[in-house]
């Protein structure tokens, strides 16, 4: 499955293309991973919350306690909003919000949003964000691909995508990477065409993809120490060519 929320600072800040987000995205495996754990703990802050699927299916699911939903798109945010309002909504991102008060037990980023921290100071202060807004005795949970897969490789043209916007129109999505990987990072673009628009939509992004060993490293220097770290949302072993990193850190000491 293609997880979109990875570009969703560029594609999903206009309201028409924030509708396509869950169409592009249905629930999977990994949406049951995150519902298990945000059911579990008392206070959740989703970090890239997109439209707030996940907050949402667990406050219907009977989440009583704080769940918190922070996105830079406000397009997002609108959708998340309007399907349930007792979830609060953040505008903004881990460089410009200050979390007051106690901490979170839990605070996830899904959708391979992760990727998106690009420079290592801004992954250093997104990291030391983090470690600020959790308790404690809180965790942390995210998941980027692994580079082991080289998933990079089948984003091509060929491999279109059909969905159906909320007015029962088709749009066809395809992604083309640009150009061989520089270093760690990959660069590619996402089309959307149909008759919601009078012309393609292009949008044009770029996803950092690094080891466990590297992410280890930011992790500690923000003050988190991987507790768990798997390969698939089976929670399978981590493997040099794992689909995903999926990790699971906790505050040092």
């Amino acid at each position: 499955m293609w997880q979109t929320a990875a570009v969703v600072d560029h594609s999903f800040a206009d309201l028409s293309l924030a509708a396509l987000y869950d169409s592009l995205n249905p629930w999977g495996p990994g949406d049951d991973f995150y519902l298990d754990l945000v059911m579990a703990a008392g206070s959740v802050l989703d970090v890239g919350c997109g439209t707030g699927r996940l907050l949402r299916q667990a406050r219907e699911a009977g989440h009583e306690g704080r769940l918190a939903g922070l996105d830079p798109a406000a397009a997002m945010l609108v959708q998340g909003r309007q399907a349930d309002p007792t979830v609060e909504w953040i505008l903004g991102d881990l460089r410009t919000r200050l979390w007051d008060g106690p901490g979170f037990d839990l605070v996830v980023m899904t959708g391979h949003a992760f990727q998106v921290l690009l420079g290592d100071e801004e992954l250093r202060v997104a990291l030391s964000a983090v470690r600020r807004a959790l308790s404690p005795t809180g965790r942390f949970v995210f998941e980027t691909r692994n580079p082991g897969a080289r998933a990079w490789e089948c984003w091509t043209p060929d491999r279109v995508h059909h969905v159906t916007d909320p007015a029962g129109r088709e749009v066809r999505v395809w992604h083309e990477v640009e150009g061989a990987p520089a270093g760690d990072r990959v660069t590619f673009t996402e089309t959307y065409d149909g008759s919601p628009w009078p012309r393609p939509r292009v949008c044009r992004a770029t996803l950092r993809f690094l080891g466990p060993d590297t992410l280890a490293g930011f992790l500690a220097d923000a003050g988190l120490e991987v507790v768990e770290q798997y390969g698939d949302w089976s929670r399978g072993p981590l493997t040099a060519d794992s689909p995903e990193i999926i990790t699971v850190a906790e505050p040092e000491g």
